[in-house]
């Protein structure tokens, strides 16, 4: 008996699992050990290891937020990445573009180091990185180009390519002001040099939506893609403009990315009929979205799930895809040999008005919540979620007790 528990660290029986990269989506077993996934199948024969029954809920690859800014105390619009992380069940932030060239090694080594989790960042072309965001200030920091030094954006990847996963820029309205498509040209530039994706904020115009995502290549991410007007994703017909189907076509990606100015119900209802899925899920949490209407991703994941998406679907946007975005394939699945970074959920019965960016509410009826999170293989705390307690119903829970 004793030679046979070693066998496993851990068995995850009987839970639902979907792991889009290796085709499961059913009851399976997942069994860990040394922090890797072990052996996945029905039926799993412990062989004496700890069980845990996660009957009843779904089992997904760490779920992956590829928009956040988490450069804590140092940026203004920055937020704590492990109290995030707790309350929506990741285990993998993509930090989107707080810091630039001339401010990353203080994210790297005071915020990406110090932290369990595990913290990855587009770096922003821009050198001071986004240096004036906050309730009541709204500094654009891609105005001139003396702002975007191509070479030391390029410079701070190569020495960094541990954890930079690509280049950050953002486009429109007071953030570029005049300078407009110039900043994007120059974040094009960037990312050619060190043959990452650029990830795109699109605002407000000028420029357009249109403009911006004809510029995108391959790869390339386009975030905030369900913003409302001005400058959404739909005519005034009510169709998808035809620059973002050839964009989608040649390969460019569509993220989420709520935030407090860039999810509406108009622009992706619409979007859905015309079955214009998002690429991508992720909260954009910052100091001002985490009060809401983003909250983070889990709320940002209910809200999909209740326009019609499936659980597989938003499962898989927010695990397997972002991690082949940012060109992480070693993240994302739960194939044997992977790192046992896991997120088990329940999907609840839910009485739950949800809100976008403009004040539109709808009801929903099913909404995500954490049952556990395991980082290589090891148990991470996990936090009441306050704002939604008592606003919908728990399922009596089947999870190991939680």
């Amino acid at each position: 008996m004793t030679a046979q528990a070693k066998t496993y660290d851990l068995v995850l029986k009987g839970g639902h699992l979907v792991d889009e990269r290796n085709g499961i989506d059913g009851v399976t077993d997942i069994a860990i050990k040394a922090g890797k996934v072990a052996a996945v199948g029905k039926d799993l024969d412990p062989q004496g290891a700890p069980v845990r029954d996660v009957s009843g809920c779904y089992v997904s690859p760490g779920l992956i937020d590829i928009h956040t800014h988490v450069y804590h105390k140092a940026t203004s619009l920055g937020i704590d990445p492990d109290f995030i992380s707790r309350r929506s069940a990741t285990t993998t932030l993509v930090d989107a573009g707080s810091a630039g060239a001339g401010n990353y090694d203080g994210l790297r080594d005071f915020v990406m180091k110090q932290s369990p989790y595990n913290i990855l960042a587009f770096l922003n072309v821009s050198f001071p990185g986004i240096f004036g965001f906050d309730k009541d200030v709204q500094i654009g920091e891609a105005t001139l180009a003396e702002m975007l030094p191509v070479h030391r954006c390029v410079q701070k990847i190569e020495e960094n390519r541990d954890r930079i996963v690509g280049v950050k820029v953002r486009i429109g309205g007071p953030v570029t002001g005049k300078f407009g498509l110039g900043a994007l040209e120059l974040a094009l530039e960037a990312a050619n040099a060190v043959d990452l994706p650029l990830m795109t904020h699109i605002g407000g115009p000028p420029p357009s939506y249109a403009d911006v995502v004809s510029m995108l290549r391959p790869g390339d991410i386009l975030t905030h893609c369900y913003r409302p007007e001005p400058n959404s994703a739909i005519t005034e017909n009510g169709e998808i403009l035809p620059e973002i189907l050839a964009a989608r076509e040649r390969g460019v990606l569509f993220d989420i990315a709520h935030g407090m100015g860039a999810f509406g119900y108009e622009s992706a209802e619409v979007a859905l009929r015309h079955d214009f899925k998002p690429d991508l899920i992720s909260s954009d949490v910052h100091i001002v979205a985490i009060e809401g209407p983003a909250f983070d991703l889990l709320h940002t994941m209910s809200k999909l799930l209740n326009c019609g998406l499936t659980v597989a679907e938003t499962l898989a946007r927010s695990s397997n895809r972002p991690a082949l975005a940012i060109n992480r394939p070693e993240l994302g699945h739960l194939g044997v040999g992977a790192v046992a970074d896991i997120t088990v959920l329940q999907v609840n019965e839910a009485k739950i008005t949800f809100e976008d960016v403009r004040g539109i509410r709808r009801d929903g009826d099913k909404l995500f919540y954490p049952v556990a999170v395991y980082m290589a293989g090891r148990e991470s705390e996990i936090a009441r979620r306050p704002f939604e307690e008592g606003n919908y119903v728990m399922q009596p829970c089947r999870c190991g007790g939680h």
